[in-house]
């Protein structure tokens, strides 16, 4: 485990990864900071509105004129695929009076408004503005009638988007992470599956949930049932645990029909990499697929889970693959709505006006880092205190 990929030493697994407080002394956030509208609304400028977030896959919008439409922690998105045959991300938004232009997904030619038609190009120029002739000085082709534009990079097929222009690039915010995950060659493969899903819980919850497996053997003892795990130390804005197993665990009790991807770095074929690239994405990278959880936050207690899951392109080309591809659907699935159901009871616990912050186990490690890593983007003022 010595050798070097992309000027970054080869990650090296541990037990478990702790930083201060020392293991003993270390508690869970205080409950304010998943029950009180003014720490999420803090959150919502200093740490959502500033970091990149996961917004689709590539391979969705893969023609001229595709196009996806989400919310996002910014407002309605669209991303949509160019006659140049460049994907852009754009506010879902008419530069008239605001309303939202296209809806779901599908294949366009031209963006219309559905309020006074305005229309755009696939690049987000104007293309059309009835009745704007008349009025002195518009200029169509001026920059302020063009679709507001969304920062986007793409790593390995995966779009990320991000509202604040200043932020550091996708590559500095991920770090080393491509050094653990390289061997699985996300950009090589084809999303064939999401859904998401409401919540009635703050979005750390869900992220804190995904990224222990202290509560495997009880939550999902009927699915998956307990998990052993190692941790990794990171570079960057991210961090990671391995779920230990020798065939994935993407299926529930049943052996996966597909095999391992060709080429898996040694590390990659000992189980399952779960990553979280604050604030709200996870990947999830077995040994024969992807899958990925992407929270997008609402209100204090309100969330949506997204949930997706690719294959590589060969595997989707099988005749069968619909049917040897249920399993993994099923899998992801049922273990996300058994999660919620716990965390919609650990929403109501907080309320308790007797909650108070609890005694970290070791295997909370990356609940501790990421606690840690939200709390040192918050003003001070709010923050006071939290880890003494």
């Amino acid at each position: 485990m010595n050798s070097h990929h992309n000027g970054h030493k080869t990650l090296s697994p541990q037990p478990y990864v702790w930083s201060e407080p020392p293991l003993g002394e270390a508690k869970s956030l205080p409950p304010a900071f998943y029950t009180d509208p003014a720490i999420f609304k803090a959150e919502m400028e200093h740490i959502h509105l500033k970091n990149w977030f996961f917004a689709g896959r590539v391979d969705e919008v893969a023609k001229r004129g595709d196009y996806r439409t989400f919310d996002t922690v910014g407002g309605p998105a669209l991303l949509i695929r160019g006659d140049d045959g460049v994907l852009r991300a754009f506010a879902n938004v008419c530069r008239h009076r605001s309303s939202t232009l296209l809806e779901g997904c599908g294949t366009a030619r031209r963006i219309i408004c559905p309020y006074h038609a305005w229309s755009y190009r696939l690049d987000g120029t104007l293309a059309g503005a009835p009745n704007m002739s008349e009025v002195p000085n518009f200029d169509p082709s001026h920059s302020s009638h063009k679709l507001a534009e969304i920062r986007m990079e793409i790593w390995e097929g995966a779009i990320f988007l991000d509202y604040d222009d200043t932020a550091p690039s996708l590559a500095e915010h991920l770090g080393n992470l491509p050094d653990l995950l390289g061997s699985h060659r996300f950009g090589e493969m084809v999303c064939t599956w999401r859904t998401e899903i409401e919540t009635r819980c703050n979005w750390k919850m869900l992220l804190e949930n995904a990224m222990e497996t202290y509560h495997t053997g009880i939550v999902h003892a009927a699915t998956i049932g307990a998990q052993r795990s190692v941790s990794f130390p990171t570079v960057g804005e991210w961090q990671s645990f391995q779920v230990l197993s020798t065939q994935s665990i993407a299926v529930l009790k049943d052996k996966p029909p597909f095999p391992a991807i060709e080429g898996l770095s040694e590390q990659s074929k000992q189980g399952t990499h779960f990553t979280l690239i604050h604030p709200t994405t996870q990947f999830a990278s077995a040994q024969d697929c992807i899958w990925w959880l992407a929270v997008r936050p609402v209100a204090v207690d309100h969330s949506i889970l997204s949930i997706g899951g690719c294959f590589p392109r060969s595997y989707t080309e099988q005749p069968d693959f619909p049917q040897l591809a249920a399993p993994y659907y099923k899998r992801w699935e049922a273990v996300a709505r058994e999660d919620v159901g716990i965390l919609e009871k650990q929403q109501r616990g907080l309320s308790s006006r007797l909650a108070r912050p609890g005694q970290l186990c070791w295997r909370d490690d990356m609940i501790l880092a990421m606690n840690r890593w939200v709390v040192g983007r918050l003003p001070a003022h709010i923050v006071e205190g939290v880890f003494e």
